[in-house]
């Protein structure tokens, strides 16, 4: 029987390359994203068309309530879970005296209450097969933070941590728990900077590019394919940058 992952937030970006890649494995696929229904069934057909099943799934990760109706569909569709990639999340850029608390609470609720849902719901599964992976996509300004990204370095410090934590709980279960914590990625979330601000910005990494949403999925499928006794670890992909 093939195996079964889910990608949260995996209608583009580094989602949809993570979600593509397990696919051309074998892996059947469950896919999700909250509001681009358009693009999360373009994604689904690129899937099929590696010959595996995918199911697509439109809400909001954050929301635990989705996620129990998300989970009831995957047990009946594939019986449970292999491998989740908690990959859903927001940028905010702005001054933290700016922010709202509504701003505050949407970046908290995506990019790391999703994690508590997705994760919650998905290890009573891995645990009663003594097998699992979870892989958390984290950034680099989790380890450092950023100006002006207050509230999504915290929410990213958090899925560090959570991820340290939570792989020594899960340990003794065989259930390996790892992030990856991404430099400047070459996603449509850089591409609102300037050419000028770009070029600055490579300028500062020692491997001189950007990186490829394919050099995250590659990675994230060493992760999930690979080694059991690597785990609780938050793992820097950024070409030497931070």
């Amino acid at each position: 029987m093939r195996k079964t992952v889910l990608v949260t937030g995996s209608s583009r970006g580094i989602g949809k390359a993570i979600a593509v890649k397990f696919a051309k494995e074998g892996y059947d696929v469950i896919i999700n994203c909250a509001h681009s229904e358009e693009a999360l069934l373009l994604t689904k057909q690129e899937i099929e068309s590696y010959q595996v099943s995918c199911m697509a799934f439109l809400g909001d990760v954050g929301n635990f309530e989705v996620v129990e109706e998300l989970f009831c569909q995957i047990k009946t569709r594939y019986g449970g879970l292999d491998v989740l990639i908690n990959n859903a999340g927001i940028a905010y850029i702005g001054l933290f005296t700016d922010m709202t608390p509504e701003d505050w609470h949407r970046v908290i609720t995506t990019n790391l209450t999703s994690v508590y849902n997705c994760s919650s719901l998905a290890i009573p599964v891995m645990v009663q097969k003594k097998s699992g992976k979870i892989i958390n996509i984290s950034s680099v300004w989790g380890n450092v933070g950023a100006s002006c990204e207050v509230a999504y370095s915290a929410s990213k410090g958090g899925m560090n941590s959570f991820t340290r934590a939570l792989a020594k709980e899960l340990a003794p279960s065989n259930i390996q728990v790892n992030a990856i914590a991404c430099g400047a990625i070459d996603t449509e979330m850089n591409h609102c900077l300037a050419d000028e601000d770009l070029m600055s910005l490579i300028d500062e990494i020692p491997a001189n590019r950007l990186g490829s949403a394919e050099e995250v999925a590659d990675l994230a499928y060493q992760l999930a394919y690979k080694n059991d006794y690597l785990t609780g670890q938050v793992i820097s992909l950024d070409g030497g940058w931070i």
